[in-house]
This record gives structure tokens, sequence and C-alpha cells, in this order.
């Protein structure tokens, strides 16, 4: 088999995998800051960092152990990664604060099948699309790249 058919099956699979972790980490991110707000009744934006928190420390083990299987350096990667985190945290916290608080969405509930989704929801889901896709961007190319 040529390299490049080699190369891309390994990237297929790697996005494969970084997409099931992405999945698993966006219900487990959205878990804990609805878990956090509604539950335990923190602060909106606090639920929103804890949630941020308790998704990277998933996603480093998953994407470290299985999506890229790395064996480099623990503490080159985890710094990398968190410098990643912190970037891609921040894109997030904007879209989501500029949709929620700057835009019609903050005066909007959505009714879909009996589950009523604010403009915060809302906000909160288009800013973890938004966080996943750079952040695997981030990982692919900076914290994880093959040498």
């Amino acid at each position: 088999m040529p390299l490049s058919d080699t190369l891309r099956k390994k990237t297929v699979a790697q996005f494969i995998k970084y997409a099931c972790v992405g999945v698993m980490n966006t219900l487990l991110t959205l878990l804990v800051i609805l878990f956090c707000k509604d539950w335990l009744n923190i602060n909106e934006w606090v639920s929103n960092a804890i949630g941020y928190v308790a998704g990277f420390i998933n996603s480093f083990v998953w994407n470290k152990h299985w999506v890229f299987r790395s064996h480099r350096g623990i503490f080159r990667e985890m710094s990398a990664f968190c410098i990643g985190f912190l970037v891609c945290y921040a894109i997030q916290f904007a879209v989501t604060w500029l949709l929620a608080k700057q835009t019609p969405l903050n005066d909007m509930e959505i009714d879909i099948w009996g589950f009523v989704l604010s403009g915060y929801g809302i906000a909160t889901i288009i800013g973890m699309i938004t966080y996943t896709i750079a952040n695997f961007l981030y990982n692919k190319f900076f914290t994880f790249k093959s040498n």
C-alpha cells in the first residue's frame, strides 16, 4: 500500500476517533454545565467554565492515548494542550457570550418536541461546535503533531 494511502487511512481513523471523543466531551461538558447551573444553582458562566474543565481532562486523556497514540513527553503535550484549551475556550466563550447577550437569541426560547431551549442554550451549543472545530485543528497541527 502506498505511503499516501496509509497516511490517509490513519488520518481518517484519527478523525473518526477524535469525533467520538468530541461527542463524548460535548455530552459530558453540556451535562456538567447544565447540572451545575440548574441543579446546583451555580452562576451560568462559572458553570460553563466547570463544564469545560471536565471536558478538558477527559479530552486530554482520550486524545493522547487513543486518538493520537502519542508517546512523547506528557509535560510538553499537557502544556500545549492547556494553551490550546485556553485559546479555544476563549473563542467559545466569546461566541457564546456574543450570541447570548448581543443578539436576539437573548430573548428567545425554542420548543423542540416539548423540550424548551433558551437563547443561552442555543448560544452554548453553537459555542461548543466552534470550540470543537478550533480545538481539533489546534491539536492536530500543534499538540499531537507527528514528528
